[in-house]
C-alpha cells in the first residue's frame, strides 16, 4: 500500500502545469478557476484514492488532503481570512484562498497574473523561512520556561497561530 506522500508526487507527475482559462475583465488578464482546477485534479484524486477538504477553520481557509486507505492527511496549507464584513467580497477571497491553498499545497505550476501582477503593484517577496514548525512537546515546554525563553522560542520556530496566541496570552506578548 503507497503513502499519501508516493500518492501525492505520482499525482504530482501527472497534473503538471494547470492553464489559466478564466478571464478577470477589470485587469484584463487570465487566471486558473478553481472550477476548472477541481475539474482537473478530481479524476487524480479518485485514481490515487485521495481526497481533498478544505473547511474554515477559525478564520483560516484550509486544504488537507487524506489518503483513504491509510488515513493519513496531508498538513493544511492555510491562509488566514482578512475582516470583512461584506459577504459576496469574503465569498470571492474565500475562493480565491481554496484556489491558492491548493495550488501550494500540491506544489502546482502557476502564475499569478489576476492580482498584484496585472495591477502593477509592487509586491513585497519575503524570504523563504526554513525555521522548524513548533511541535506541541516544545510548545508544552515553552509555557512552562520564562518570558525570555518565550521570546527565543518565537524567534527559531515558526508558530502555528493557536500556539502563537497560547505563548502571547501566557507571556502577555503581542
Amino acid at each position: 500500500m503507497k503513502s499519501i506522500n508516493q500518492k501525492l508526487f505520482a499525482l504530482q507527475q501527472e497534473i503538471g502545469a494547470i492553464s489559466k482559462d478564466a478571464k478577470n475583465p477589470f485587469f484584463k488578464s487570465s487566471y486558473f478557476d478553481i472550477n476548472s482546477l477541481l475539474k482537473n485534479l478530481k479524476p487524480l484524486l479518485g485514481k490515487y484514492k485521495l481526497v481533498l477538504h478544505q473547511p474554515i477553520i477559525k478564520g483560516e481557509v484550509h486544504s488537507i488532503i487524506e489518503c483513504v486507505d491509510t488515513n493519513e492527511i496531508t498538513k493544511p496549507s492555510s491562509l488566514e481570512l482578512p475582516d470583512i464584513s461584506d459577504p459576496q467580497k469574503l465569498g470571492s477571497c474565500i475562493t480565491y484562498f481554496r484556489r491558492y491553498t491548493l495550488v501550494s499545497l500540491l506544489g502546482l505550476q502557476a502564475d499569478d497574473d489576476d492580482g498584484n501582477l496585472a495591477s502593477n503593484k509592487k509586491v513585497e517577496v519575503k524570504k523563504e523561512d526554513n525555521r522548524p514548525w513548533l511541535k506541541e512537546n516544545e510548545l508544552i515546554a515553552t509555557l512552562k520556561g520564562t518570558k525570555e525563553q518565550a521570546k527565543k522560542v518565537i524567534e527559531n520556530f515558526k508558530i502555528n497561530k493557536e500556539y502563537r496566541e497560547k505563548i502571547n496570552k501566557q507571556f502577555n506578548l503581542k
